[in-house]
């Protein structure tokens, strides 16, 4: 059973749960797992591989997203595009050599292809923020004054 209670912790810095390419990169990591844990043992190096880079672009997702600076934010953002491209290239290779069927395939090209749109979209969004100035690199956190009693 899923456990929700961690959707309800919220602060500035678990924002990138929000964002919808973060989800999207879950879901991605999610159907990588299941397509490429059904392969064979002897695979067992691909399998790994094609787990890893899935992973890798949520978690640079959430990485950049809580660096706060932009620039970072937007370089882990490149990072995770390599990523996905990494992982295309990948279940590519394993579609050519037989080893994923064309149904597999298809799932994790069409969930890749959504996902790598919109990294570009978030990453066009953010040079434009950087550009503006409209980009505030520093979390203002207001802490009661009752933590502060002196004795």
């Amino acid at each position: 059973m899923e456990n929700k209670s961690q959707y309800c912790r919220k602060n500035k810095n678990r924002g990138y749960m929000q964002l919808r390419v973060w989800a999207d990169a879950i879901d991605f990591y999610k159907q990588t797992c299941i397509v490429f844990r059904a392969l064979p043992y002897e695979l067992k190096r691909v399998v790994s591989q094609a787990i890893a880079s899935a992973d890798s672009v949520h978690r640079n997702i959430a990485e950049g997203y809580c660096r706060r600076s932009i620039k970072e934010y937007i370089q882990f953002l490149y990072f995770a595009l390599g990523s996905i491209g990494e992982s295309v290239s990948g279940f590519h290779a394993c579609y050519q050599a037989k080893q994923i069927s064309e149904q597999d395939y298809e799932k994790l090209d069409l969930l890749a292809y959504k996902l790598e749109n919109g990294l570009l979209k978030l990453i066009e969004s953010l040079e434009i923020k950087k550009t503006s100035g409209d980009w505030i690199d520093h979390i203002r956190v207001k802490e009661a004054k009752e933590f502060y009693v002196t004795q």
